[in-house]
């Protein structure tokens, strides 16, 4: 047991006997930070920094999994929260906070007519899809990127057991930027094809006119264009990617960012289409919970009365030419690149002879967290990212580069590894 996290290995422990993997959400879990350097519960954040329960102190770069883009406990959005909280939390009928919320997105996304609440982001890629069926009568999905852990998505990957074959061939995956791969599939199942899902930008860009064109393909083959936007959304602009490509769907889904870091998601889009869902069953006790939603109001507000899409984004600008001068500087262009937004960018890692990329994220993650940053191959900013953390970040990939640099060269990872290296489990993106 390490001295460094003893007490998370220690709440680990414990937390196994009554959870699965110890956590609520997979990629929380052990599975994703390496037994002896990670730390397994956080205890508080403010800002840009959390601390674990050994109190050691780190520069966030999850964020919740892209969901804190504010920073951790804004003072206006906990002061909303806790005004609600005087009021209550959940009542016999809807608040009104319900409709407000509901037309700040009307006012802020393209797409947006008509909006419903969810919970959580496979809440409203499930919701969407549901409408979709029920607005064309279709029943398959053209897929792209990650969408939860709902039946009809995860069944496309290896994490599929415990889902039916019969809706596993309802859905069809496609890759992205490969316009005639899509027209091809949509061609395969003419006329069956209820909609077409897909997260508008993760690691890679669009080329240009691809989103255009597969807007064009959907409604071409009668079906609806989804964008999930669950990360996207209120973090490469106000009005999300559509925004920012141009690009307007039929529908779209938002959580994660659209509260910072309170449980609450969305799905919007088109009257005609939305109106389905007085007929759908798309209802939760839980929908207009008042607090998610005050949150809501109070970090929608903060994004029209602030720069934050633009602070985020000159800050991972910053953070990108930076990394990328140290990959070209340190000799790891052959098995390191920079790609995504830069509110939302991956370091990506290639396979070496004797040293996998989990050897090489392992390595990373090991140094990244003993050096006080929070990290798992992305860079998902905050308004509360500051110069100084941007600094920390870059100083530290300095550090490591020469040992990541020789472990891979070499071929001895094992060398440098305090820990067994990380197994790969599903391909998200």
């Amino acid at each position: 047991m390490s001295t460094r996290y003893q007490k998370s290995e220690e709440l680990l422990q414990r937390a196994e006997r009554v959870i699965p993997l110890g956590s609520q959400t997979f990629s929380k879990s052990k599975t994703q930070y390496p037994f002896g350097i990670s730390p397994y519960f956080i205890e508080r954040g403010k800002g840009s920094k959390v601390w674990d329960v050994d109190g050691n102190e780190y520069v966030d770069f999850i964020n919740s999994l892209a969901a804190i883009t504010l920073g951790y406990n804004d003072p206006d959005v906990t002061s909303a929260v806790k005004a609600q909280l005087e009021d209550g939390i959940i009542f016999s009928l809807p608040h009104r906070l319900e409709m407000e919320v509901a037309e700040r997105l009307v006012e802020m996304v393209p797409c947006a007519e008509k909006v419903r609440f969810g919970k959580n982001g496979s809440d409203a890629t499930a919701g969407a899809i549901r409408v979709a069926r029920a607005y064309t009568g279709r029943d398959r999905v053209a897929l792209c990127g990650y969408h939860g852990w709902q039946d009809w998505y995860i069944g496309t990957t290896a994490r599929s057991l415990g889902v039916p074959q019969a809706v596993k061939d309802l859905s069809h995956t496609f890759p992205y930027n490969d316009l005639p791969a899509l027209d091809a599939l949509l061609k395969q199942h003419s006329g069956e094809f209820a909609a077409v899902i897909m997260e508008p930008m993760n690691v890679v860009t669009p080329q240009p006119g691809y989103l255009e064109g597969v807007k064009e393909l959907a409604h071409k083959h009668g079906a609806v264009l989804i964008f999930d936007e669950t990360i996207t959304g209120f973090r490469y602009s106000n009005g999300g990617a559509q925004e920012l490509f141009g690009v307007t769907p039929d529908l779209a889904t938002f959580g994660k960012g659209i509260a910072n870091g309170y449980p609450v998601s969305a799905v919007a889009g088109r009257a005609d289409i939305m109106k389905m869902m007085e007929e759908i069953f798309f209802s939760f006790t839980f929908g207009g919970e008042t607090l998610s939603l005050a949150a809501a109001a109070a970090t929608m507000d903060k994004l029209k009365r602030e720069p934050v899409i633009k602070t985020m984004t000159a800050r991972g600008e910053q953070l990108r030419s930076s990394v990328i001068a140290l990959i070209e500087k340190h000799q790891l262009n052959d098995w390191l690149g920079y790609a995504g937004h830069p509110t939302w960018s991956f370091l990506t890692l290639k396979d070496a002879p004797g040293c996998s990329m989990w050897d090489s994220k392992t390595l990373l993650m090991q140094e990244l967290l003993a050096r006080g940053i929070l990290w798992f191959g992305t860079h998902n900013m905050s308004y509360a990212h500051t110069e100084g953390d941007i600094h920390k970040i870059v100083t530290a990939y300095d550090e490591i580069f020469p040992m990541l640099h020789q472990a891979i060269t070499k071929g001895n990872p094992a060398e440098f590894l305090r820990c067994e290296p990380l197994k790969p489990l599903f391909k998200v993106r």
